[in-house]
């Protein structure tokens, strides 16, 4: 088998979901490191507003995250469908599932 189109919607939505729970992962780190580095601050020197920083990374983060990996993806599955058509798709080699045989362990 070969896939020679690639959905670019359906691929951007799950990309976007993807990168979105990265984005969280990240922003969650982020704000972590930010509210330690908040709390040990000398006095004067902007503590607060790094822990600030860093709890609005966890709606930041995601968010940018999600809109890139969604522009991306569509770019990306723009570019394989008119690329796929000139070279040749990706070769799969895929067998069906029968549902009455227990899988292999």
């Amino acid at each position: 088998m070969e896939l020679r189109r690639i959905g670019a919607m359906s691929l951007a939505k799950v990309l976007a979901c993807v990168y979105a729970l990265l984005g969280l992962i990240f922003g969650a780190v982020f704000s972590i490191v930010a509210l330690v580095a908040g709390s040990v601050a000398q006095p004067g020197s902007g503590g607060p507003l790094m822990g600030l920083f860093g709890v609005a990374a966890v709606i930041v983060l995601p968010v940018c995250y999600a809109g890139l990996g969604f522009v991306g993806a569509l770019i990306m599955a723009g570019l394989y469908n008119m690329l796929a058509g000139v070279v040749g798709g990706v070769q799969l080699d895929l067998q069906p599932t029968n549902a009455t045989t227990p899988p292999r362990v």
